[in-house]
């Protein structure tokens, strides 16, 4: 069943074209991943799935009855909303279902079976039970609670005023709202952000579960190979469908890339070929005394086959990417950052209690933990921007700090990027922008305010900064956070050549598992060391707590559902009364399942793209030959033959021209003796006649 759509969309903003006829065609059940640089349209193209905006031209249909639930970058809800309202408004039917029918318990409980009215209570009380069962009412508050568990929404975000949450605080809860909902269609933007490792292993197993139709933007490779089974990548204003999880994609767009690279060399000879033979043509038409037509109407006849050709575009090998290259400079001594038995409070709550950090020179670690552990605040403890309540911080000889922080670019927020940048860069404003050009930053864009900049130019002008100071340790914070995957890549390059030090907290598991050798994780406030790559890191930190191994980019399972957390309290009276027993947190699941079953759409689950193996698997190359490659073999033979025919016939032709040139030579010179002046002439027509003949060979030997 087709779930959506598209026809020849076109969408435009003023004069900027946005999306030019996009075609596509998504079926119930498939997990999407949609790709593609930042300002390609990717959540233009969300939003007109979603009805939220209007295309320009084209076409668009979705499935009649469908319901769809959409999670923009920054959701947006009333004033008075706290965390919780959010999230409990995915079961706006059920709620009121729930009053109704404590409405009618009071009312029968203050009636008798005597009464007249009470028969009527008790149909109405039934139908709406009956409501209330179909819409999942019994198991809400369990499937709230596994979800608020799954993602790690702490209690505070639960019972803050929906305003007063960070932007990230905002997606996080409106993620949980969107995965409570009981959709047909969930469109995720950027679904990994703000979320720690754990959540988004809970994330994936949940989405591979899901039984309706997944369509997400996202930036993170890991995630995408986990959970899609088809990608869409969107750039230049154009959309391309590949089957599979994005390492597939990947491997089968450059074999596209340097197939239609091909095929557009070809083209490009033949057209020269057939510009040459027109010009040919039309010379040979006018040696002729009179002009001869036929090779006039021939020439003419092929600049309208030439026009009809349909041209293909060059494609782009290579996609723009930023100039990132670290400067040179001195290295550190071999001890570079030492924290020995850190504690920090706020309040009541205690981030760090004994936390010990030795960093050497050369090493690659990562900081992580989850959200709210205190991360953040230790790098500032690190850097001298808070104190320790206790223990101490000493940073090594000839230790030259870089850092990338998450709120980097804060203060005043009229000033102009290319200003920004001079700040850390003394250098000349045409110097400043031709630096900047390597960041992608082009013409009038560096006057830009900070305030017009979005996440991802933040970040590119913030790395612009770094790559223009001398650093022999590098601190990153969510580096990878707003860049496009081109950006990221281009990230990791340059710090695969970055000689100094590296200290990163990052959720990006690819990033992570290209750059660290080791990982300090925030546990109890303590810094717990794992050497190795991160995911060797995950796994014995999962073996030490107990817990089944991780490789869910192998295995496409989802991990055992966390358990409901005791702290949301959210168990209400009624319901529970009603409940023999609480269903396990996979029963949960389950249960959703089964209630999806009687809406009007009910697909049938695509195969899991992300059970089958990342790597491409290599050509089997054995003795026997299928039929296509004897095709392919014969194909090649015959093109050899035609080439080597169609020089000897080009060899003929110039033979047979230089003839008949010596030929009309002599003829316009004269002879006395009668009969040799016949011989020429009848020797000029028979060579212009075999030449004519061999000319038409040629032509009809030209590939079309």
């Amino acid at each position: 069943m087709i779930i959506v759509s598209a026809q020849t969309i076109y969408k435009s903003y003023g004069a900027t074209p946005v999306l030019e006829g996009v075609t596509l065609e998504i079926k119930a059940g498939e997990r999407a991943g949609f790709v593609g640089p930042n300002g390609a349209g990717k959540t233009t193209l969300f939003k007109l799935l979603a009805g939220l905006e209007q295309q320009d031209q084209g076409d668009l249909f979705r499935a009649k009855g469908s319901v769809w639930a959409y999670l923009p970058q920054t959701p947006q809800y009333p004033q008075d909303w706290t965390g919780r309202d959010v999230i409990a408004s995915a079961f706006a039917e059920g709620l009121r279902l729930q009053a109704e029918l404590g409405e009618l318990e009071r009312q029968m409980s203050a009636a008798t079976a005597e009464d007249s009215g009470w028969e009527r209570l008790v149909h109405r009380y039934q139908q709406k039970q009956e409501d209330f069962e179909r819409l999942g009412g019994y198991t809400w508050e369990v499937r709230m609670a596994q979800v608020i568990e799954g993602l790690g929404i702490a209690d505070r975000l639960l019972f803050t005023p929906f305003v007063q949450l960070s932007g990230g605080e905002k997606t996080k809860v409106g993620l949980a709202k969107l995965l409570c909902e009981r959709s047909d269609v969930l469109l995720l933007d950027e679904p990994t952000n703000h979320l720690d490792v754990e959540a988004m292993e809970w994330l994936e197993g949940f989405l591979r579960d899901y039984e309706g139709t997944v369509l997400l933007i996202s930036h993170d490779r890991h995630f995408l190979d986990a959970v899609v089974t088809s990608i869409y990548h969107v750039d230049g204003g154009e959309v391309e469908h590949y089957h599979g999880h994005y390492s597939y994609f990947l491997a089968e767009r450059e074999e596209r890339l340097l197939r239609q690279f091909e095929a557009y060399q070809e083209q490009q000879k033949k057209i020269k070929k057939m510009q040459e033979t027109i010009k040919r043509l039309k010379e040979w038409g006018n040696r002729s005394n009179p002009p001869n037509e036929a090779f006039h109407r021939r020439a003419k006849s092929m600049e309208k086959a030439l026009a009809r050709i349909e041209r293909i575009d060059r494609p782009r090998l290579e996609a723009e990417r930023m100039g990132l290259s670290f400067q040179k400079t001195d290295r550190s001594g071999e001890e570079v950052l030492i924290a020995e038995g850190l504690h920090k409070a706020y309040g009541e709550k205690l981030l760090m209690k004994g936390a010990d950090l030795l960093l050497r020179y050369g090493e690659r670690k990562a900081l992580l933990g989850p959200n709210g552990s205190g991360k953040s605040t230790f790098l500032k403890m690190m850097l001298g921007e808070e104190a320790p309540d206790s223990g101490t911080v000493r940073v090594g000889a000839s230790v030259k700090v870089g850092y990338l922080s998450q709120q980097a670019l804060e203060g005043d927020q009229q000033r102009r990027l290319i200003d920004v940048f001079r700040e850390t860069a003394a250098v000349s404003e045409a110097e400043a922008r031709h630096r900047l050009a390597r960041f992608l930053f082009y013409g009038e864009h560096v006057f830009k305010r900070l305030s017009q900049l979005s996440g991802g130019e933040r970040m590119r002008l913030r790395l612009a900064q770094l790559m223009h100071q001398e650093i022999n340790l590098l601190i990153l914070d969510e580096p990878t956070n707003h860049l496009d995957i081109e950006s990221r890549e281009t990230l990791e390059e340059a710090l695969a050549d970055y000689r100094g030090t590296l200290l990163i907290v990052s959720h990006d598991r690819y990033f992570l598992q290209k750059m660290v050798d080791g990982v300090y994780w925030v546990e109890d406030g303590r810094l717990v060391h794992y050497e190795g790559s991160f995911r060797e890191a995950l796994e014995k930190r999962k073996r030490d707590r107990g817990e089944r191994g991780f490789d869910s980019m192998e295995a496409g399972k989802a991990a055992d559902a966390p358990s409901i957390s005791s702290k949301t309290g959210w168990t209400g009276e009624q319901t529970a009364s009603r409940r023999a027993e609480e269903p396990s947190s996979r029963g949960i699941a389950t249960a959703g399942k089964e209630s999806m079953s009687s809406r009007e759409i009910s697909p049938a689950r695509g195969d899991s793209m992300s059970s089958r193996p990342l790597a491409i698997a290599p050509e089997d190359h054995t003795s026997s030959r299928s039929p296509q490659a004897a095709s392919a073999t014969k194909k090649g033979a015959s093109k050899r033959v035609n080439a080597y025919k169609l020089a000897e016939l080009e060899r003929q032709i110039a033979e047979l021209e230089a003839r008949r040139e010596t030929l009309t030579r002599l003829l316009a010179e004269g002879h006395p003796d009668y009969t040799q002046l016949m011989e020429w002439q009848q020797e000029w027509e028979r060579v212009e006649a075999e030449r004519d003949a061999r000319y038409l060979e040629w032509l009809e030997m030209q590939p079309e």
